[in-house]
């Protein structure tokens, strides 16, 4: 007779329910306990914690475990539902400020916060940081792979690290689901389950369930499971290329992480001044330089083929360059990258400005802020300029201040905003004549009088003279670049 306990899953009826329960990972669970334990004194300086390590080791168990062990509710946004901005404000957000109904603490867990990226969560890191600063209750993220988690989440975290179980650790909690189920098993066929696992304890339990459920015995030869693709990280490729010996081992480690050619030379670059020393360093750039070579003929070429090519001397090129061992620095993310993000707001503004300005001067984009947004910059040292430019193209304060080189909070910024709006209401921004200072100046040079008007208003337009001629009048300017 089948009932719900019988058709339930060994993972989850087996789940540890208290931190005590976890095999393995002593060290994390002591740190996680201990990060709890600050919150029965207030609020700490670390509001939130992040867990990460590989899948399936029982991260999300043991943020489960915590809560029953400290009686705490649980809010959780799992990997399936939608992250944006506004679905992390409105579960998590409303979660982190108030307390359980019975006036206790609420624990609000987010898995798999390294996934937070893309179009379907856009601004879902940036609301998720804001909620940790803010929360009065605690919060606990999961993450496989800690790089991929916004570094101002970090910042913001206590990082817990969890392992990978050992096989034998494996074999172990293999053994007593084995007892509780009234299976005779053989340590042999255990010890196999666990192997192929790979330090997953949910895959192998999974897999004991697969080939001994029904089983009132479980022989080595009645274990037949595939072995799991165990991916390596950035992190396992870069330790073996410059830690590994077998230059086999080095490029066939690549094929296995979602990294373009492109993305991991730049890994190695960046690492390989903190691995090597003296000749070998001259050695592998030797062999790097050669890497991008190749790829620089697949984008003139676009022949991928020599992917191949630039793999091999970016792997097995600079692990050959290694003529002794070394005890090598913490491995570091390409500076370029972090770079980029250190300047994403800035690029964001300066492609707004080349947008506007290219659709005043029906130019692209790319067009603009190479060839006009420079000169631009310059002509808007003059403050009358920058104000009829701010209104012709709507610049915001962080675009005029971008524009000027100043910071958007600044008075000057704010005045050249406030008066371009002035202007706009006094005439359509089409009609703004952007050069308007300057050619009074020129008249001015060449000894002609020219009558003053106020900062950021419209010159008034001259009555024309009667004249005997009947040559056309010239029409004031009405766009950036109307010469």
């Amino acid at each position: 007779m089948n009932t719900p306990e019988t058709n339930m899953e060994w993972a989850e009826k087996y789940r540890p329910a208290t931190l005590s329960e976890i095999v393995g990972n002593n060290k994390p669970v002591s740190d996680l306990r201990t990060w709890a334990l600050h919150w029965q004194h207030g609020v700490p300086d670390r509001k939130a914690a992040i867990l990460h390590g590989k899948p399936g080791i029982g991260k999300t168990t043991a943020a489960h475990a915590l809560a029953r062990d400290f009686d705490w509710e649980v809010i959780e946004l799992n990997a399936s539902d939608q992250r944006t901005a506004a679905a992390i404000r409105r579960v998590a957000g409303i979660a982190s400020e108030t307390a359980s109904f019975g006036g206790g603490t609420r624990l609000i867990i987010l898995d798999e916060a390294d996934n937070i990226h893309g179009s379907s969560d856009r601004g879902g890191a940036q609301a998720l940081a804001k909620i940790i600063k803010e929360t009065s209750q605690p919060i606990l993220l999961t993450a496989n792979d800690l790089y991929g988690v916004s570094q101002s989440i970090k910042n913001l975290c206590t990082s817990i690290t969890f392992r990978s179980l050992q096989s034998r650790s494996i074999a172990q909690l293999l053994r007593k689901i084995c007892n509780n189920e009234e299976i005779t098993c053989d340590p042999e066929a255990l010890l196999k389950i666990a192997e192929t696992a790979h330090g997953d304890v949910r895959s192998a339990i999974n897999d004991l369930q697969a080939v001994a459920q029904g089983k009132s015995e479980l022989h080595q030869d009645d274990v037949v499971v595939s072995s799991r693709d165990s991916r390596d990280t950035i992190f396992d490729v870069l330790k073996k290329i410059f830690r590994g010996k077998d230059i086999k081992e080095a490029l066939n480690a690549t094929y296995g992480i979602d990294e373009t050619p492109e993305d991991l030379i730049q890994w190695i670059d960046e690492n390989l001044p903190a691995q090597y020393r003296g000749d070998d360093i001259a050695g592998a750039m030797h062999a790097l330089s050669r890497a991008d070579i190749f790829l620089g003929r697949v984008h003139l070429r676009q022949n991928y083929r020599m992917w191949r090519y630039a793999g091999a001397m970016m792997t097995s090129g600079v692990t050959v360059s290694k003529s002794r061992e070394y005890h090598g620095a913490q491995f570091m993310p390409p500076s370029k990258w972090r770079m980029l993000r250190s300047t994403r707001t800035s690029r964001q503004v300066r492609d707004g400005i080349s947008e506007k300005i290219g659709v005043k001067c029906q130019t692209s984009q790319r067009y603009a802020r190479l060839n006009i947004l420079p000169f631009v910059k310059m002509l808007s040292a003059d403050r009358d300029y920058a104000v009829r430019l701010a209104a012709w193209t709507n610049l915001d304060t962080a675009e005029i201040a971008y524009i000027i080189g100043s910071k958007k909070d600044t008075k000057k910024v704010k005045t050249i905003h406030q008066n371009a709006q002035d202007l706009v209401e006094d005439v359509a921004p089409e009609e703004v004549n952007v050069f308007d200072g300057f050619e009074s100046r020129a008249k001015v040079a060449q000894g002609k009088p020219e009558k003053k008007d106020k900062p950021g208003k419209p010159m008034e337009p001259k009555k024309p003279e009667k004249k005997q001629d009947t040559k056309p009048e010239k029409k004031s300017q009405t766009s950036l670049f109307d010469f």
